[in-house]
């Protein structure tokens, strides 16, 4: 029966694709195709220096807004009185109730703009965000927005420059946030605005060199409460202001000390997003308990410190108090050079212990804060980050800083902008005043977005992979590439490219497609090479054989333009065969439409890829007969065979042809898609998987292949084209083959069929249900169903695929299931000529319950964190992987002023303590 079937299948779609009239065509005109080997040297140095042109006028945009920033300020004398309007991104084009504008509203402007995401913004003028928990009128506020209007010129000529620039921006060390374009800004469901600028990651990185940080906590008893509560909210807005290149780790004391995370003892860690989001769970859990004793904390802390690196290093010690004789420490471990800054944070409405808690901080170059209620937090934390800053301020070190890719899901958080990739390039503005050099004043940092789908625009589309529809998890961020290229075992690859060399490789690599759910096997060559005055490194792969090679057919624009407007074809309209997004009349057109325009004359100023170009036209003109093949059979109703859905082709250039065969009212467009269908188009990250897998496939043969079912229950067809078998001679077959191998003590009643690919797919089942099903996916489905419970907290893990791929020396098998008391046999037979299976078992043992139940076991053991091992968790959590710091560190300048320390004059401790005593003595006498 196999043998049989493969030949009626084969049949089948040899009739209904095409693919002999397609290979006959391109064999005709063999001879006339020029075929070049890709260099992946050349070609990754050129695009590398592309992307350096293109990074470098962002640069430069940014450096023009520092400078006319700083030259404002400059020119501007505080005015501690001063009144001034402004448009607030919160209040524009809204009116009270007798129809007038509101204050810091007024009428604004707003139109959709296609390069914006297609957002309604305003280009001619930025506007002003503030936190809620910042007063919009605080004359630092109305000082600051009105010196900053010097920047709306600036922001306007940038864009004119250079029209790929998306938002530009100044962000305030005063907490407002200056944006352009216009906006109109969405609060969230409370009416609240929590955004404040110096907590991004661009502000944070341009404002500060690289740090390792110990942050202290006091949690003896009389930190309960309110207190205490203060205490966590503290420590997690002193995580939220580090990122990628700094170090961290947290104490806590009381009598005794100990370290939040012991996994993490004796050492800093890197303050990733995974690492800070696991230190404020345990922080959540912190409780207190017995006597504060910080002199033990402080020796630990600067232990820990002298293993880490020589740029800035700090202490943040929070308590509510302290009252031994701890001068000592600092004697000892951080003077004269005081290298460690100590920052200090009063926690509590009590000020008994204020003196000695603002010595520790004035004596070691740091700075102290009173924290009395929660609201105190945030500005008190940015605090630190002031003190930071002041050598390079001082110094005027104008370093540019670009931040990791990352999602940026707060910003615009109700808006498409959300779902962008992008990448910051960001400068610190400084204030040049005479008079306030010693205090080194940053004033804030300027900066533009850059959405990585820009960056990517240099390599030409058609020949990069980018996430598209990407769903962003909690907190999202960069993706280290070794969970990537899981093949570079030995981080040879990684290696290279952190450390920005240049050179080549190759892998043997098993990559997932279609979800995880399918796994391919290639032979991939990596160039990569280091991206000038950024800190990028650039990596292309071609998979060998194919990937390796592009041909270039001759044939005239006329002739392939021709053929290239059928209607039965299409090319993928998310990559960029002309670049649309220069001249903004051109950013309605789609990719069809625009490579119509240039290439008819009607807009020759559009810039075009014009390989590319010449590979499409090709490509039409080759494939042009398919449409009168298709129609051919289509048109003859009597011979068509039941159940031919679509029949379609694409190209390596993006070019897909189809025709629904099901009826001719429905052939106009692609109405006949469903949203998985489409996700398997020609898209802006990948070609389909039917077409990767495909090209993978030996030469010459069908791959057969059935997406998951849509969301509906409706069955799909688009990339399998068989007959379900209804005549009972290939039934009869089917049963005795099986009859013949297993015996004659089974009925047919007592048998399942099944067709699969090699994957373990369902494709032909007798249950409709099994179609496009896995054969073995219990476990997956069960994994599926714990995570999703209501409350679960996610985390970081190594994640299994457990996949089937089909061995094609073997030609057919057999063997038996043990199911508890039963046991059944089953049949496995290869279709010829195809990637098939035909999977024959013995129905009258149900083996479903036993194998579900020994997963649900098995699934919650894997799950059940006690039986993790936790030396082996611990090892991953502490793993630093070769990092490539930053070149520059501001730690120190001798004209620093070190007595600006959060508080008026202070007293010696021990005067202070022994003062203490003498009043509790007068008190008890």
């Amino acid at each position: 029966w196999a043998v049989s079937f493969g030949k009626e299948i084969t049949a089948l779609s040899a009739r209904y694709s095409g693919a002999k009239l397609l290979q006959k065509k391109y064999k005709d005109i063999e001879g006339t195709v020029k075929i070049e080997e890709v260099n992946g040297d050349e070609l990754v140095k050129r695009f590398a220096e592309e992307m350096e042109e293109m990074l470098g006028r962002k640069m430069k945009a940014v450096k023009r807004l520092a400078e006319a920033a700083e030259d404002a300020d400059l020119d501007h004398e505080y005015n501690e009185t001063l009144e001034f309007d402004y448009y607030n991104s919160m209040l524009i084009n809204t009116v009270d109730e007798d129809g007038n504008p509101v204050p810091l509203g007024g009428e604004f402007t707003l139109e959709e703009n296609e390069h914006f995401n297609k957002l309604p913004v305003n280009i001619q003028q930025s506007n002003i965000q503030v936190p809620t928990n910042v007063y919009n009128r605080d004359p630092d506020i109305l000082n600051g927005v009105y010196m900053s209007e010097a920047l709306n010129d600036v922001f306007a000529d940038n864009f004119q420059k250079d029209p790929t620039l998306t938002w530009q921006y100044f962000g305030s060390s005063t907490g407002f946030f200056r944006l352009y374009p216009g906006i109109q800004w969405t609060p969230d469901e409370n009416g609240v605005v929590t955004f404040d600028c110096r907590n991004r990651n661009w502000y944070i990185q341009a404002a500060t060199s690289p740090k390792d940080v110990v942050i202290v906590v006091d949690v003896s008893g009389s930190m309960k409460g309110l207190r205490l509560t203060i205490a966590k909210h503290t420590i997690n807005t002193i995580l939220d202001t580090l990122g990628e290149n700094d170090f961290v780790n947290i104490i806590a004391y009381s009598d005794y000390v100990r370290y939040v995370e012991p996994c993490f003892q004796g050492t800093l860690v890197q303050a990733d997003l995974d690492n800070r989001e696991h230190f404020k769970l345990l922080v959540e859990q912190l409780h207190v308990k017995g006597e504060g004793k910080v002199k033990k904390a402080m020796k630990e802390s600067f232990r820990i410190l002298n293993e880490g690196s020589l740029c800035n290093q700090a202490i943040m010690l929070i308590t509510d108090g302290a009252m031994e004789d701890f001068q000592d420490v600092f004697q000892e471990f951080n003077w004269p050079e005081r290298r460690v800054r100590v920052f200090t944070y009063l926690i509590g409405r009590e000020m008994t212990f204020a003196e000695n808690v603002k010595w520790i901080a004035c004596n070691n170059k740091g700075y102290y804060t009173h924290v009395s209620t929660l609201a105190d937090v945030q500005e008190n934390v940015m605090e630190y980050l002031h003190v930071l800053s002041r050598p390079m301020v001082i110094n005027h070190d104008h370093d540019i800083i670009w931040t990791e890719a990352y999602m940026d899901s707060v910003l615009f958080n109700t808006q498409a902008q959300s779902l962008l990739l992008m990448t910051s390039v960001a400068m610190p503005v400084f204030s040049k005043k005479r008079e306030t050099l010693s205090h080194g004043i940053l004033l804030g940092v300027v900066g533009t977005d850059v959405a990585l789908r820009e960056l990517m625009r240099v390599a030409t589309r058609y020949k990069y992979k980018e996430g598209k529809k990407l769903k962003p998890k909690p907190n999202y961020n960069s993706v280290d590439l070794s969970e990537v290229e899981w093949e570079d075992s030995e981080e040879k690859l990684r290696t290279a490219m952190v450390k920005g060399e240049t050179g080549n490789l190759s892998l043997d690599v098993k990559t997932s497609v279609d979800k995880g759910r399918r796994v391919m096997f290639l032979k991939n060559d990596y160039y990569y090479t280091v991206i000038n005055e950024t800190p990028f490194s650039l990596g292309i792969v071609l998979s060998q054989g194919y990937g390796q090679y592009i041909f270039i057919g001759n044939v005239s624009v006329e002739e392939g333009l021709h053929d290239l407007l059928a209607p039965d074809l299409t090319i993928a309209n998310e990559w960029t065969y002309c670049e649309t997004d220069i001249d903004p009349a051109h950013r309605k057109l789609s990719q069809l439409q625009a490579v119509e325009q240039y290439l008819t004359g009607k807009e020759p100023d559009l810039e075009c890829d014009m390989q590319l170009l010449q590979q499409t036209l090709f490509d039409a003109v080759v494939t042009a007969p398919m449409e009168a093949y298709w129609n051919a059979l289509m048109l003859n109703v009597s011979s068509m065979d039941e159940g031919i859905e679509t029949a379609f082709l694409g190209t390596r250039s993006g070019l897909i042809r189809f025709l629904r065969y099901a009826g001719i009212e429905k052939r106009i467009g692609k109405s006949f898609l469903t949203s998985t269908d489409k996700e398997n188009m020609f898209t802006l990250d990948h070609f389909p998987v039917w077409y990767r897998r495909a090209a993978e496939y030996p030469a010459g043969k069908f791959l057969y292949y059935m997406p998951r079912q849509d969301t509906r229950g409706r069955r799909t067809y688009l990339y399998l084209v068989y007959t379900h078998p209804q005549n009972k001679t290939n039934k009869q077959i089917l049963r005795n083959t099986i009859y013949d191998v297993i015996g004659s003590s089974v009925s047919y009643q007592d048998i399942e069929c099944y067709v699969i690919d090699n994957n373990g797919f369902v494709l032909i089942s007798e249950q409709r249900n099994d179609v496009s099903s896995h054969t073995c996916t219990h476990r997956i489905w069960l994994e599926s169903s714990v995570h999703k419970k209501k409350g679960d907290i996610l985390q970081p893990c190594d994640t299994e695929y457990p996949s089937f791929v089909y061995e094609p020396s073997v030609k057919e098998t057999n063997s038996i299931i043990k199911c508890g008391r039963c046991q059944k046999m089953f049949v496995v037979q290869q279709i010829p000529e195809s990637n098939l299976l035909m999977l024959v078992v013995q129905a009258d043992c149900d083996c479903s319950k036993h194998v579900q139940e020994n997963h649900t076991m098995l699934l919650l053991l894997l799950l059940d964190p006690a039986v993790h091992n936790s030396s082996v968790k611990c090892d991953r959590m502490k793993s630093q992987k070769v990092r490539r710091r930053p070149e520059s560190c501001h730690s120190y300048h001798a004209q620093e002023n070190a007595d600006d320390c959060g508080g008026a004059s202070f007293i010696s401790p021990s005067t202070s303590v022994s003062f203490m005593c003498l009043l509790f003595a007068a008190v008890v006498s």
